[in-house]
């Protein structure tokens, strides 16, 4: 049965240009509308995460990346409500999440600490239904980059020769050493911008980028980064 595997870099609920109000629970909806099989979602505010099942109809498999300055998720919603635009994740903590159709068996989930300098990243993983080892990472941009995506890959390599890969490597291909490297291991050619989503011992599509007409509302782009995704048999 093919599986349609998304991912997507929420912006913290922003949009371009950035709003006051936060867009969360719009592109949960739009971003599981059509039933896929899984969604890798990074900067993800923490106090969303117990609504994300509400809003998906999906499972829900969340891991903290930062924590919330003021202790508390809930006070941290408050503050950034002032203005979620400029505010995004200072006060509430961001986390990674991924959403899984309620009928595919999840096992063996893992996290890995990406980066702990400066903003902390993770990578998480889940064992989908049998079938392969889905991880949703999230790493630093500028210098960092290239040395971070090499740690995801090395955790997800060493897990299963079915894997499939998707988060926001903030290193556009073919620079740095990494993209060289998923070749090496025989994963599949990943998309032209810096969110990936990339495969390795399954029949697969290739990478899907979304037009900027599938995530635009009346007051703008939802995220400063569009969808990706690919279909694995």
């Amino acid at each position: 049965m093919p599986l349609l595997v998304r991912t997507w870099n929420l912006f913290h609920g922003n949009t371009v240009p950035s709003q006051r109000r936060a867009y969360l629970e719009e592109m949960i909806r739009l971003v599981t509308a059509d039933a896929p099989a899984a969604v890798c979602l990074q900067e993800v505010p923490l106090w969303a995460l117990r609504r994300l099942e509400t809003w998906s109809g999906m499972t829900v498999h969340g891991v903290a990346a930062a924590r919330p300055r003021l202790g508390s998720r809930e006070v941290g919603r408050l503050v950034t409500r002032l203005h979620h635009g400029r505010l995004r994740s200072a006060f509430t903590g961001q986390a990674n999440a991924i959403l899984v159709d309620p009928s595919l068996r999840i096992e063996d989930e893992r996290a890995l600490t990406v980066s702990s300098d400066g903003e902390r990243r993770v990578c998480h993983s889940l064992r989908v239904d049998r079938r392969f080892v889905l991880c949703n990472f999230h790493v630093t941009g500028g210098l960092p980059a290239d040395e971070q995506f090499a740690r995801v890959i090395d955790f997800a390599n060493a897990q299963d020769e079915r894997v499939v890969l998707a988060g926001d490597a903030n290193l556009f291909p073919p620079s740095g050493a990494s993209y060289a490297r998923l070749r090496e291991l025989g994963f599949s050619e990943p998309a032209p911008g810096i969110d990936q989503i990339v495969a390795r011992g399954l029949a697969t599509t290739g990478p899907v980028v979304w037009a900027d007409d599938r995530r635009r509302l009346d007051v703008g782009l939802l995220s400063d980064h569009a969808p990706v995704e690919l279909t694995v048999e």
